[in-house]
């Protein structure tokens, strides 16, 4: 089980209300609602391993660079004292001191918790995906990783609809109905259509439905393309036109938005602990934070 982290902890801080505080009044109800949440996934789906796969860079230079507007929006601008900018992701003032602390629980308990400098967690969770050798459950609430599922490996996604008591349990099947693509598919599909929550421009005009049938027409994005070299292919005049202006975000669009399956991720235990690994330290952690009770209701779960 790979748990996108930050998708999850963000959902818990707006799941879970801000009056959820430690004893010196700091706002905890991500670490909370976290704990919640890996408590009900381990109960109910029993994995074997587990992995909090983390943003070690949430907006990768190498991203940036073939796609300028990629996660622009989310970047807010903190003017330093000595003149220069400094460029960090939007986080609510009261969930980022939380996030160290999450990290400093995760440890204690001695749940694997794993990034990559230069990735963002997806990009771990499709490297640790790709060793797999067993089924895999991805549980996000991001789309992107859509493009993962693969029932043939056994590979879904487990996307929250409310907290992570009700999951939709996505597979091709799903995907398919829903998208008329399998996961392979959704990269064309998603650089096509164009995410405005990623700052992905899209082919103008072209939306989730005509993308999708462009696919089931010509097979993926290489096929559309050649579609449009070809006077002969059934492309519309304006699908035409559209898609041949925008060649040059066609040719840098899959590196950016495909997942990474290559990344360098650390060789660390992932299968999940029965007890804890510091058990001194996570006993302080949750007399601090006043978590004792959400941190004895997880060990309960996880020594089964």
């Amino acid at each position: 089980m790979l748990l996108d982290t930050a998708s999850l902890y963000f959902r818990a801080y707006f799941g879970v209300p801000e009056s959820v505080k430690a004893p010196d009044g700091t706002p905890v109800n991500a670490v909370r609602g976290l704990l919640e949440f890996i408590t009900r996934l381990v109960l109910d789906h029993h994995p074997d391993e587990l992995v909090a796969c983390m943003d070690a860079d949430w907006r990768p230079q190498w991203r940036v660079d073939l796609i300028p507007s990629y996660k622009a929006h989310r970047v807010a601008e903190e003017a330093e004292d000595d003149g220069d900018s400094d460029y960090t992701e939007e986080i609510p003032d009261t969930l980022s001191p939380q996030v160290p602390i999450i990290e400093d629980i995760l440890d204690a308990l001695g749940i694997a918790r794993i990034g990559a400098q230069g990735y963002e967690a997806d990009d771990v969770i499709g490297t640790l995906a790709a060793r797999a050798t067993g089924p895999v459950d991805i549980v996000t609430g991001d789309r992107d990783l859509y493009q993962l599922v693969d029932d043939k490996r056994e590979i879904r996604v487990l996307y929250p609809i409310k907290g992570v008591g009700t999951l939709q349990v996505t597979d091709e099947e799903w995907l398919r109905e829903k998208y008329a693509v399998d996961g392979a598919g959704y990269v064309d599909l998603a650089l096509l259509r164009g995410d405005p929550s990623d700052g992905l421009p899209g082919v103008p005009g072209i939306g989730e439905k005509t993308a999708a049938k462009l696919i089931a027409q010509f097979g993926d994005l290489d096929g559309i393309m050649a579609a449009v070299d070809d006077p002969k292919s059934k492309l519309t005049p304006t699908q035409r036109k559209r898609l041949d202006e925008s060649r040059p975000y066609l040719a840098v669009a899959p590196k950016v938005v495909r997942v990474a399956t290559d990344v360098p991720v650390p060789d660390v235990p992932l299968t999940l602990p029965r007890e804890p690994r510091d058990p001194a330290a996570l006993e302080e952690l949750a007399d601090r934070w006043g978590l004792t009770g959400r941190v004895k209701r997880l060990l309960s779960v996880l020594e089964g």
